[in-house]
Order: C-alpha cells, then sequence, then structure tokens
C-alpha cells in the first residue's frame, strides 16, 4: 500500500506537470464513493489569493498524487469545466462533515477527513471521525477522534455514508495501530477470496 494521505492536506497542493510548472491549486477533492477513490480535483489559480478556475482535474489525468503536489503530465491534463459544475460536483463529492451510520443502524460519527493512498492509486482507505459518544464507551478509546476502514461496502445518500457494521471492529485511535488492522483486515479477505 502506498503511503496514506489525508484529504485536508491536499487543499492548496499545487498542481505541477512533469516539466516542473505549477500550473493550479488543489481547491476541493471530489470522490465518486461508489467506486471508492477520487473522482477528480477543483482547482484555483497559480496563487493562492487565486480564485477558482473553470477547470478541474479528473484523477485518470493525474500522473501521481504525492505529499507536496498532484503530478500531472502537461497543462493539458486540466479539463475546461462551467464553475457551477464544477461547484455542484464538489458538493456531490464532498465527505468531509457527513454522518456516518452502520448498516445496523448505530451511529459511529461524523467525517473529520479522508485518508487516500497516494500515489497512482486515489483509493479511498478510511474516515478520520468525530466518534459518536457510544462508539467511544463501547470500545474506551481515550479520544474522541478515531479511524475507521471504508469497509467493502459504502453506500451515500445526501450527507450520510452507510458503513458496514463489522468495520467498528477496526476502529482505533492510534493511526499505526490503524494501519496495522486494516492491513491484517485486508490480507484476510484477500485470503478467502483465493
Amino acid at each position: 500500500m502506498n503511503g496514506l494521505t489525508a484529504v485536508r492536506s491536499l487543499t492548496t497542493l499545487p498542481v505541477v506537470t512533469l516539466g516542473g510548472d505549477a500550473v493550479a491549486h488543489v481547491k476541493d477533492t471530489v470522490f465518486d464513493p461508489a467506486a471508492g477513490r477520487i473522482a477528480s480535483f477543483t482547482l484555483t489559480g497559480r496563487t493562492l489569493m487565486s480564485g477558482p478556475l473553470p477547470q478541474d482535474l479528473p484523477w485518470p489525468a493525474v500522473h501521481c498524487l504525492g505529499r507536496h503536489a498532484v503530478m500531472v503530465r502537461d497543462e493539458g491534463a486540466l479539463c475546461d469545466l462551467p464553475l457551477s459544475v464544477a461547484r455542484r460536483d464538489a458538493l456531490r463529492g464532498r465527505l468531509l462533515g457527513a454522518q456516518v451510520l452502520s448498516d445496523d443502524g448505530d451511529p459511529v460519527g461524523t467525517v473529520l477527513d479522508v485518508l487516500v493512498e497516494g500515489g497512482t492509486s486515489g483509493r479511498l482507505v478510511a474516515f478520520r471521525l468525530a466518534a459518536h459518544r457510544e462508539l467511544v464507551h463501547r470500545s474506551r478509546h481515550r479520544r474522541h477522534q478515531v479511524y475507521v476502514p471504508r469497509g467493502e461496502v459504502l453506500s451515500v445518500s445526501g450527507r450520510t455514508l452507510v458503513i458496514p457494521a463489522h468495520a467498528t471492529t477496526y476502529v482505533t485511535d492510534d493511526l499505526p495501530a490503524f494501519v496495522a488492522r486494516a492491513g491484517a483486515h485486508h490480507d484476510r479477505e484477500r485470503g478467502a477470496v483465493r
């Protein structure tokens, strides 16, 4: 698995061509929740004080997602898009602030951040949540912010995400422990498929 990147840290990252030219900055990350990955980025101009651009950056045009920049082959990777469409897509694909419920109806929390796999994947891996008090009490976490894996099923209805109930068994308030648990879960599932 490539390194995990928090989506909040992507905001204002420069979009840089392989030739070294900064062509834009990331404004928002748009998700395709059904596919469980980044769909695109809405953009602002080259300087941080610039306004929104009438272009977006679709995920297939991304060469690599790094910690310090989003790399594209050239400026042609940016797609012209009416600002109204970019704003609508950004709102539709926004996961931050969404309420999270398990598929058995229990409240899990509110999405504070989304962890994605860097590199060329863009795969949505986990959520950092402000945990619901029942989850905190049941799991005896020290903090009210926890990590929950995306799980194999993800449904979105308006501003609510539904995750599998079993995903809450992997909840932890420690990121390294979460990565280890999620990796073990992924390995078990891969072994069951073979």
